[in-house]
């Protein structure tokens, strides 16, 4: 009979702590977390300094009023940023044949300070077709300024021996109030569902 209690006691523990874990089950990852809580509570996103492409320095959360689609990436990335890159080449040219470049933005958010020159920035937009308006590459001008970048967007950043670095890869979505109000998949399909919900509100 107690074992059968301390059995019955340990479950409950268990299905409580998971509970917690999960968010009441609407969630299984720390991921999905991130995104519920962005969903539900948007994030004012604080001021910040960056530099482009072109060396041009621009203020977040700035957006001329445009929905942002930012992605966070460094350029020597062999695999997964390219892929970012490619997609975000894809977005550029459905904001254009939709007509959409005075409602939204693309930004890619370089978190490697030490390596991603605006030479460097430069190349990565030039190898994925950013056009500097519609779509900028961009770093943070200070150490400070990307550890707000990071820490506001949720975005983990691990030193990697084999590739650089290790990061978590999604769409966040800006409103144009400077208003984090959703990340989605870093795949286009995701991004342009996502694109025709927000304009269809503007």
């Amino acid at each position: 009979m107690r074992t059968l209690v301390a059995a019955l006691v340990i479950a409950a523990v268990g299905l409580w702590v998971f509970t917690w874990a999960t968010d009441g089950f609407r969630v299984a990852t720390a991921e999905g977390a991130r995104r519920l809580a962005v969903a539900e509570h948007p994030v004012t996103i604080p001021g910040v300094t960056v530099e482009d492409m072109d060396g041009h320095v621009l203020h977040l959360p700035q957006t001329g009023g445009r929905t942002l689609l930012i992605e966070f990436i460094y350029t020597t990335c062999p695999t997964i940023c390219q892929d970012l890159g490619e997609g975000f080449g894809q977005l550029l040219e459905t904001i254009r044949e939709r007509k959409l470049d005075d409602r939204v933005a693309l930004l890619s958010i370089s978190f490697d300070l030490e390596n991603d020159t605006p030479k460097m920035l430069r190349h990565y937009a030039e190898h994925h077709g950013a056009d500097g308006d519609i779509w900028k590459v961009v770093r943070p001008t200070s150490r400070r300024d990307l550890e707000t970048l990071l820490t506001t967007f949720g975005v983990k950043v691990l030193p990697d021996p084999l590739y650089g670095f290790q990061h978590n890869v999604a769409i966040h979505v800006v409103d144009g109030e400077g208003r984090l109000v959703r990340i989605v998949d870093a795949d286009p399909a995701s991004a342009i569902e996502t694109l025709d919900e927000k304009v269809s509100r503007l």
